[in-house]
């Protein structure tokens, strides 16, 4: 049975993961209208993925029987000054969630409710991989950061990326 204070943080999370959807819509916004045209893909999948993990804290808190409450957020940033600039919000967003994820584990460890804490080691694992994921862009971008060339085989690379979701275990 979850405290109110973890029901609370788990219903909080699944807010953000939606905030977190429209960040990416936005910073994909901004690469569509400068032209990047991939990297605009990149971000869309990364807002369908954090939708996903919206659903997941929904239907983790719905399975144990616990209301959830849809909650209104702040605007994101809209406004970018480069590729880079972008990128490094979202690391920055990326660092954010996993504060925000390891708080909660903290909580359910607390309170020893191990079903919550079984259910956040994926979101653990998934920050890992977001957090590197944008390490790695965030290096590439600013080793070609001038090379048009190379933005453009970037920009067609990203263009691939699809968003599958992960088999539950």
């Amino acid at each position: 049975m979850l405290s109110e204070k973890l029901h609370k943080a788990l219903n909080e999370q699944m807010n953000y993961e939606f905030y977190s959807a429209h960040a990416y819509l936005a910073m994909a916004a901004y690469c569509t209208d400068e032209s990047y045209d991939g990297f605009a893909n990149f971000f869309l999948v990364q807002a369908e993925e954090e939708r996903f993990h919206a659903m997941k804290f929904y239907n983790f808190l719905s399975d144990l029987g616990y209301r959830t409450t849809i909650d209104g957020f702040h605007s994101p940033e809209n406004d970018f000054s480069s590729l880079l600039d972008a990128f490094e919000k979202a690391l920055q967003h990326e660092k954010e969630v996993t504060r925000r994820i390891y708080n909660l584990a903290d909580i359910a460890l607390d309170e020893r409710e191990h079903a919550t804490m079984a259910f956040l080691k994926w979101f653990i694992d998934e920050q890992v991989e977001e957090e590197s994921t944008f390490d790695t862009l965030i290096a590439k971008i600013k080793r070609i950061e001038n090379d048009s060339n190379a933005i453009f085989m970037l920009d067609a690379e990203l263009a691939q990326r699809t968003f599958t979701p992960p088999a539950e275990n």
